[in-house]
């Protein structure tokens, strides 16, 4: 919710926040201190703030866990995928694209570390994917303010044009060489990764550059997507800032 405030880039209408009980009746303020401080910022940028009861907030929010706090908001703006390829603006590309992750925990907890380990945008499929909902913002904590995202009607399709703008993909799997030992300096780049399980389809690794591996030290044979993309966001991080070791292009 502070992030949602903070970032600005879409205009909230109206903060719920949940009233506190004391055990014998409804008093007048926010039921946690976090909550005092998300009304004080909400105050500070004239967003209205109302207090209501909690079973007024439970009826209105789209989870179960809203932590006792509701923002009415524009929806997210969706990024058109030339946009995420920069166009000659801004910093190289470095981008994250999906392919087919159906849990919301786990595209919100990739979300959050890819937006800290500098990836500039996101790219989504349309179909057989999960999207923005709720559980996803809560996971990605702040995360969907920040990073722009496009929704494409096929990943592969996109992956092409991808290619065509001289962006390098990498598509992360168990089968493919070590993500360590591939080059990498500050050029245009995006990780693929593919769904919990069935990881990349067919047409999306056949897409992909080079397919690339983490390496596994102990007895279980995987990561989920979200802990597998966390690392390898920050392997590609260090690697665009010069810090990472410098390995060779298949």
């Amino acid at each position: 919710m502070r992030e949602l405030l903070l970032a600005g880039r879409r205009r909230v209408r109206e903060v719920l926040l949940a009233r506190a009980t004391d055990g014998t009746g409804a008093r007048h303020e926010p039921a946690h201190e976090v909550l005092g401080d998300i009304a004080e910022l909400a105050a500070q940028l004239r967003v209205p703030v109302r207090i209501v009861a909690r079973g007024k907030l439970d009826a209105s929010a789209r989870t179960e866990s809203h932590q006792g706090v509701l923002a009415r908001a524009d929806p997210l703006p969706e990024a058109e995928l030339d946009e995420l390829m920069g166009a000659g603006r801004g910093p190289s590309p470095f981008l994250v694209a999906v392919d087919g992750v159906t849990d919301p925990g786990n595209l919100g907890a990739l979300l959050r570390s890819a937006e800290c380990a500098g990836v500039t945008g996101v790219v989504l499929p349309r179909h057989r994917a999960v999207h923005i909902t709720p559980a996803v913002t809560k996971a990605a904590a702040g995360a969907v303010e920040y990073l722009p995202m496009a929704i494409v009607g096929g990943l592969p399709a996109a992956l092409a044009r991808l290619a065509e703008r001289g962006i390098w993909t990498i598509g992360l799997d168990a089968s493919g060489g070590a993500l360590d030992q591939i080059a990498l300096a500050a050029e245009p780049v995006a990780l693929v990764v593919g769904a919990e399980g069935a990881g990349l389809s067919r047409l999306v690794r056949q897409r992909c550059d080079v397919v690339a591996s983490l390496p596994l030290r102990g007895r279980i044979g995987s990561l989920n997507v979200a802990a597998a993309g966390a690392v390898a966001c920050y392997e590609i991080a260090l690697r665009r800032s010069g810090e990472g070791r410098s390995g060779s292009r298949p």
